[in-house]
């Protein structure tokens, strides 16, 4: 039975070739942009898992109530954070590590070209470097780290070196902050993250370039002990901050955040940026949809005689519409494996772009058997849904009725 329809139904696509490929398009363009846009978007959540795993869960950002993209925002909030700040943190039980960084935006000069930097201010010292490390804010490439004492060396990171500049920034090169010549010693890894745009400095150094008299950080890096819970831990500093600082609970102007709720949030906002993109692609199914019940109808009529003649040597209103509904799914579901092939190809495209582009890999190409599986039968069930009342018309007809057409 199922042999018979198929022969039958592409027997009749063939006879309309034309047609079926546009009725086709309409649903392999949709899908394809669905296909691509779910691949992408599920590459880039995995690309940022893996990023943020890299963190580790012992790490929390203290940052100012008002920054809203982390510690290079900081500066643009109205509250500030204190070196005070940091020494209250060290003393709350389960903090390991803690440090605050000052960051700016200003211009950077290489080789007389001028570009947009981020300033980030850092202690220098051997174990400041380390833990600043451990907790993913800093990887290095090549070169070292700004030794203590040394006010003007710079690391830089791997999108400065490779993409800020007209001539790749190198070690052992100058660049010029605020009027002063910096010596590049370090150039980080490229991770994918913020500290790619990057130009690590002595904290020291950051004060007077930026004339900071009163020890400001736009943000603090707290790493806790082994067998500490983190949420445990960064509800204790809130405590212990809102205490100094004065301030009731829901009224701080500070906030502070685990690894795990980071993640949380970029991957929430990703899910809305997600469902809007497949939504406003959705649109291409409906019209493809459209399309097929089109054809369905055209063919109906097209084969009035016909179905009056099957009708007539007995055939039944269910085998008439199980023939209808099979020929508009198989439209259906031989637009969806085009499409996603398409879509498929479009996302490897992108990734092979960006990659070459940005010089990593954020943004990839995720495929599994479920998107697939996933495709195919959606569809199916969809041209089913938009041949039914085509299909329907068919079934119900008279046999005198459609032998006279």
């Amino acid at each position: 039975m199922l042999k018979d329809n198929i022969s039958y139904v592409i027997k009749h696509l063939k006879r309309r070739k034309l047609r079926s490929w546009l009725t086709l398009l309409g649903i392999f363009i949709g899908m394809a942009a669905v296909v691509s846009l779910i691949s992408l978007s599920e590459g880039l959540e995995a690309a940022i898992g893996d990023q943020f795993s890299s963190i580790g869960a012992d790490r929390i950002m203290v940052g100012s109530a008002g920054a809203i993209a982390g510690p290079f925002s900081a500066g643009l909030a109205a509250a500030k954070l204190t070196q005070d700040d940091v020494d209250v943190i060290r003393k709350v039980k389960g903090v390991e590590f803690s440090t605050g960084m000052l960051s700016k935006t200003t211009q950077v000069i290489f080789k007389k070209e001028a570009a947009q930097g981020f300033i980030i201010g850092m202690e220098t010292d051997v174990e400041t470097t380390k833990n600043i490390e451990k907790v993913g804010l800093w990887d290095l490439g090549s070169g070292r780290n700004p030794k203590p004492g040394a006010p003007y060396e710079v690391a830089i990171g791997s999108t400065v070196a490779e993409n800020s500049f007209d001539k790749e920034v190198q070690l052992r090169n100058k660049i010029e902050i605020m009027d002063k010549e910096f010596t590049v010693v370090g150039i980080g890894k490229g991770t994918g993250t913020m500290s790619d745009s990057g130009i690590r400095i002595p904290r020291d150094t950051a004060y007077d370039l930026f004339e900071i008299t009163d020890e400001e950080v736009s943000a603090i890096v707290v790493k806790t002990f082994a067998g500490f819970s983190a949420i445990d831990v960064a509800e204790d500093i809130k405590h212990d901050l809102r205490r100094s600082r004065n301030q009731k609970e829901g009224e701080e102007d500070f906030t502070v955040e685990t690894a795990d709720e980071v993640i949380g949030s970029f991957l929430q906002i990703l899910g809305v940026v997600q469902a809007l993109i497949v939504g406003v692609a959705a649109i291409s199914l409906v019209v493809g949809g459209v399309g097929i019940s089109n054809t369905m109808y055209t063919a109906v009529v097209e084969r009035t005689r016909e179905i009056g003649i099957m009708k007539a040597i007995g055939a039944k209103k269910n085998t008439i519409l199980t023939i209808f509904l099979f020929e508009s799914g198989f439209l259906g579901i031989t637009g969806g494996a085009i499409g996603a092939a398409l879509g498929f190809l479009i996302s490897k495209v992108v990734e092979i772009a960006a990659g070459a582009a940005l010089g990593q890999d954020l943004i990839r190409a995720y495929v599994t058997w479920q998107l697939v599986a996933g495709v195919l039968v959606f569809s199916f069930i969809f041209g089913i849904l938009a041949g039914y009342f085509p299909a329907r018309k068919a079934a119900t007809m008279q046999p005198v009725e459609a032998l006279r057409h």
